[in-house]
């Protein structure tokens, strides 16, 4: 039976990311990189299409398990009739190679334990040839190579083109299991020693845990959501990878299949808003040099999202073979929104960087001309129509969303030169524009009659991203405006008091077929909306509510129905997590303001 996103856990190395099922099977790896192609994809197909199963023999799933303390280092606990074992699952942070490490402790009586490795390159396509050498077993197709040891030495054999295990552990005994990835024309790489390897990685998680300056309510929900964000960076760019997964479904046996492995910049104020409030300013430097990188060139080229390294080239290509999760085909890589105009993402872009400098992080020389160049193009582009935040494939529309980032953008540039008058620019010409875009977003944006912007200009539809009006600062929190736009948000797109981004009724708004779940950051967008409307009461309930949705390990999908009760989307999903770091944090500031 296919298990349920939230059934799923998630360790890396800060370079790619596996997920761990509560049957002990990891179903999705990609390697070298999270977009890279998967060795593991049963995840979007079947066991036929790769996955690393281990488990104590005829055990269907674990009785418990939890992240070692402040780590990304899985403990799944089976209780048999014989015996009680646990597995430890960790990718430490590699020096060369990635190394996925699966350590099976005894912890009473004796344990019978079986494996399964199906090893199936480039997305559960190809099956490797596998031979043994050298102590390994080793499976090579093309470009790739990857190496099997466990120590000390298990029996393992190969069948139905699968290589497969069986031994016992008693109290007190360790045995571990290293699967290491390299290119197939290098020699193999330096081995590691599995156990010293758990406590580096411990040590490593420990130390980047105990930075977090966030000590108020919520601790443990904000720190599991920070780890979890930091697991989504690629290191080598400090890149954070929306998802590290590819077409888990927004509607079960639909087509809302993505590739959420990249780096949207739509993002960025939010992310660098969330590292920075927690103290992490390494993180949001890195984040912030990142966005610098990817951006550079002509302010008309700018994407909404590119690769871990800033790559702009980002082909969505459809994989026939892999039947999809629970049948939800298409499966998809790659992602053809690339090619969208969002102009929202010139106001999230100097939103950011704005923040950065009122941060204190050491200044980019070229930042702020960088700044200046996006403003020059955006001062008349604004006025064209685009596909918006939710990159809807249906026809471009004057969003009002994308037109109030535009105001933030101008705003953000009169703020950084009133500030700082020796900085170049025209302070009146960004005030003239700041103002044209407002009343333009007032008189078309805005529904008298219903007293809420909506989605677009002309449309009677609503949008979730509306409530983020009063916390940019486009309108203060008390205006009638934007109380009648939170209030109206809540009675249409709530579903049993979960937010939905937009209605998927009728003839929708992104040209799909099909629903979709409620979007879990718009909830919490929701609960800011609540807070800073002076209902903190609700607002707190809310929070607590979608607390309550994560899975047993603190994790949250991209979204979530409340009629299955099940978790949607690609997982986990780094707009839900700093969705949730950013509502806490703001909550407990109202607290601690009293």
């Amino acid at each position: 039976m296919t298990q349920r996103i939230e059934d799923y856990a998630l360790i890396g190395d800060l370079q790619t990311a596996a997920l761990v099922g509560k049957d002990g099977s990891i179903d999705w790896l990609c390697l070298p990189r999270f977009d890279s192609a998967a060795c593991f994809a049963a995840l979007l197909g079947d066991e036929e299409n790769g996955h690393w199963r281990l488990a104590p023999k005829g055990a269907t799933h674990c009785d418990r398990r939890r992240y070692v303390g402040d780590s990304l280092i899985l403990e799944s606990v089976w209780e048999t009739r014989s015996g009680t074992v646990r597995v430890l699952d960790f990718m430490p942070q590699r020096d060369e190679a990635p190394d996925l490490v699966r350590i099976v402790e005894g912890v009473s009586g004796t344990v019978e334990m079986a494996g399964v490795l199906r090893l199936r390159f480039d997305y559960g396509h190809i099956v490797p040839w596998v031979r043994r050498t050298d102590g390994h077993r080793v499976a090579v197709a093309g470009p790739d190579s990857i190496w099997l040891r466990s120590e000390p030495e298990v029996r393992t054999w190969g069948q139905q083109y699968s290589t497969c295990s069986s031994f016992t552990v008693t109290e007190g005994q360790r045995v571990a299991f290293v699967l290491t990835w390299h290119p197939s024309h290098r020699p193999r790489p330096p081995l590691i020693d599995p156990f010293e390897a758990l406590e580096h990685a411990l040590e490593d998680w420990r130390s980047w845990s105990a930075a977090c300056a966030y000590e108020g309510p919520y601790r443990e929900a904000v720190l599991r959501s920070l780890i979890t964000l930091k697991a989504l960076t690629y290191a080598p760019t400090g890149g954070i990878v929306a998802a590290p997964t590819t077409s888990l479904p927004e509607d079960i046996g639909g087509v809302r299949n993505w590739d959420y492995r990249y780096c949207w910049l739509r993002d960025a104020t939010l992310t660098l808003g969330a590292l920075l409030s927690a103290g992490y300013l390494e993180e949001a430097a890195a984040w912030r040099d990142w966005l610098l990188r990817a951006v550079a060139g002509d302010p008309a080229d700018l994407q909404i999202m590119y690769g871990l390294a800033g790559e702009r080239r980002l082909p969505e290509t459809e994989l026939p073979w892999l039947r999809g999760y629970a049948g939800s085909a298409p499966v998809r890589t790659g992602n053809a929104a690339v090619h969208q105009l969002q102009l929202d993402v010139y106001g999230e872009v100097i939103d950011a960087l704005y923040l950065a400098r009122q941060a204190g992080l050491s200044p980019q020389p070229h930042a702020w001309n960088l700044q200046l160049s996006l403003l020059g193009f955006l001062e008349s582009a604004w006025r064209q129509p685009d596909e918006g935040l939710w990159e809807v494939r249906g026809p471009r529309r004057h969003f009002v969303h994308s037109k109030v980032m535009a105001w933030v953008a101008a705003d953000r540039a009169v703020r950084t030169l009133e500030a700082d008058p020796s900085l170049r620019g025209d302070v009146d010409r960004w005030r003239v524009m700041r103002d044209e875009v407002h009343r333009d977003v007032c008189e078309k944006g805005y529904d008298p009659e219903r007293n809420t912007f909506t989605q677009s200009y002309g449309s009677r539809e609503l949008d979730a991203a509306t409530l983020l009006i009063p916390r940019v600062g486009f309108l203060p929190p008390d205006d009638p405006r934007v109380v009648g736009t939170v209030d109206a948000v809540r009675a249409e797109l709530s579903h049993d008091g979960l937010i939905q981004r937009y209605s998927t009724e009728g003839v929708p708004v992104d040209g799909l077929p099909g629903s979709e779940g409620t979007f879990l950051v718009c909830s919490f967008w929701m609960v800011d909306a609540l807070r800073m409307t002076g209902r903190t009461k609700e607002a707190r309930e809310l929070f607590e509510r979608l607390l309550a949705l994560r899975n047993d390990v603190g994790l949250l999908a991209e979204e979530y129905d409340p009629s299955s009760g099940r978790q949607l989307g690609n997982f986990p999903q780094a707009f839900s997590h700093i969705g949730l770091v950013g509502s806490a944090l703001a909550l407990a500031r109202e607290e601690a303001a009293g």
